[in-house]
């Protein structure tokens, strides 16, 4: 009887493990299972972004250093094709150092994104002259002459950036509610914190000399943010997300400036875009199905893709 009963409460013990084992190994397996369903799920979300942030580390490195990711980081690019008109901009000390972080912290966005997802391939980029001249244009409704050179000088190149890390921070900030990953949404903030960065720094900048004419167009640095801004929300076509450096007082936050270092909605919050609407803005068409602008053969990922096929 004794043995028996040692038996019986060896056996019980032995189930009690087991079951025990089985259930741990069942939530592992759960919980791995719903991170690759949650990390495919989030992927093209992820991998999207990697469009702007190719686009940002060249402008950024040719700008600062006059070469790019093809000498600094060439496994970055999957074999994506070298940028079209990219160059060293004629910059002041302090804008070159400022750009120059700029640039190296973008190859730490390309490599932190391509350590969560496995990314592309870089997409044909058009950084020339000629490319960021139609954007002006299409922004005032008129050719300038001389063409805008982005390339120019200091105060030129920052009007031109006021072109990039803006439309990327709209992207993540409409991208994070809809990951379902808690390590998609850290890579997610942490990519956002230094794009809203950039992006402040840049309008800081300009907001320093808000009223200074640019040569030779006779418009105000103030007039060229508002024209842009403009320009943008008309392509996004999903009403006001974007303002210029300066805006009525009512539209300042809460209705108490009219300086607008900073943009935000009616709590000061950020603007949100979506992959649509960011595709409308940087092909300059006002379609996602219509390449060019930057991207004159389009985009890369499935979600680019998907709207080209």
């Amino acid at each position: 009887m004794r043995i028996t009963e040692e038996r019986r409460s060896l056996m019980v013990s032995i189930v009690m493990v087991l079951f025990f084992f089985n259930t741990r190994h069942l939530q592992v397996m759960s919980c791995h299972l719903q991170k690759t369903n949650c990390t495919d799920e989030d992927r093209k979300l992820l991998e999207f972004p990697l469009n702007l942030e190719y686009l940002e580390a060249e402008f950024f490195l040719f700008g600062a250093l006059g070469f790019g990711l093809d000498k600094v980081a060439p496994n970055l690019t999957m074999g994506g094709p070298s940028p079209i008109g990219a160059q060293k901009a004629n910059l002041d000390r302090l804008t070159r150092d400022i750009v120059s972080q700029f640039a190296w912290q973008e190859v730490g966005h390309l490599r932190a994104i391509k350590e969560t997802v496995r990314g592309f391939a870089r997409p044909l980029l058009d950084l020339s002259k000629k490319s960021f001249a139609k954007v002006m244009d299409d922004a005032f409704g008129r050719t300038f002459l001389p063409p805008f050179d982005p390339y120019a000088n200091s105060l030129n190149y920052l009007i031109a950036s006021y072109l990039v890390p803006y439309v990327g921070l709209t992207g993540y900030v409409g991208a994070n509610p809809k990951l379902q990953c808690p390590e998609s949404r850290k890579l997610v903030a942490g990519l956002l914190g230094v794009e809203a960065g950039q992006d402040a720094v840049i309008r800081t900048m300009l907001y320093a000399k808000a009223k200074h004419i640019v040569h030779p167009y006779g418009v105000s640095v103030a007039a060229f943010t508002d024209r842009i801004s403009d320009l943008r929300n008309k392509l996004g076509k999903r009403g006001v997300k974007d303002e210029g450096l300066v805006v009525h007082k009512a539209l300042g936050a809460e209705g108490e400036v009219a300086g607008n270092v900073l943009v935000g909605d009616d709590m000061s919050l950020a603007f949100d875009r979506t992959p649509k609407e960011i595709l409308r803005i940087v092909y300059g068409s006002g379609s996602e199905r219509i390449p060019g602008g930057f991207y004159p053969k389009g985009a890369n990922g499935e979600i680019a893709k998907s709207y080209l096929a």
